[in-house]
């Protein structure tokens, strides 16, 4: 396996792993401070937070690709492979038309915010960098619908049921 796949295949649990350990250091420092010291910054809970936005949102693309998205199975289970596969394939065709029409519509508040040149409170940024999260969780999530789309057609070729995702419940 080269550079890029391994990169491919583990670039959103990288970057997950380093927003959750981040978030967690902050929140820690910031209790450490708030209850010992006597003393808060604005910044810690600011940036906590918007580390959790880009986190949702790389999670959100984890989901997709790992199948593990909430969905009801009672009627695929009753298809046979071919047309469980078939209506699969209509579940991620749904998926990338919301994250397209998502990106789309998430570009023009990064655009207000660069035009007006908002900033945020505690850390003094542009309001943009933490806007942009919305539309690279959408155009992970589509990018991974790709991929799993490839894998249903690849399914529905073989006559194959689809590929399912770790179940939650049983």
């Amino acid at each position: 396996m080269n550079a890029l796949g391994k990169l491919w295949r583990n670039a959103e649990r990288l970057a997950m792993l380093w927003l959750y350990a981040f978030i967690v250091l902050v929140i820690v420092v910031e209790v450490l401070r708030r209850f010992v010291f006597d003393f808060s910054s604005i910044w810690g809970e600011e940036a906590a937070r918007f580390a959790f936005i880009y986190l949702v949102w790389i999670g959100a693309a984890v989901g997709v690709r790992n199948r593990s998205h909430i969905r009801f199975n009672l009627l695929a289970e009753m298809l046979p492979p071919r047309g469980a596969t078939a209506l699969s394939m209509v579940g991620n065709l749904a998926i990338m038309g919301f994250a397209a029409f998502a990106f789309y519509w998430s570009i023009e508040p990064i655009e207000i915010s660069l035009r007006f040149g908002s900033v945020s409170e505690g850390l003094q940024l542009s309001r943009a960098w933490f806007l942009l999260a919305v539309p690279i969780g959408f155009t992970l999530v589509f990018l991974r619908a790709i991929v799993v789309l490839i894998e249903d057609v690849s399914n529905f070729r073989a006559n194959q049921p689809p590929s399912t995702g770790q179940k939650l419940f049983d």
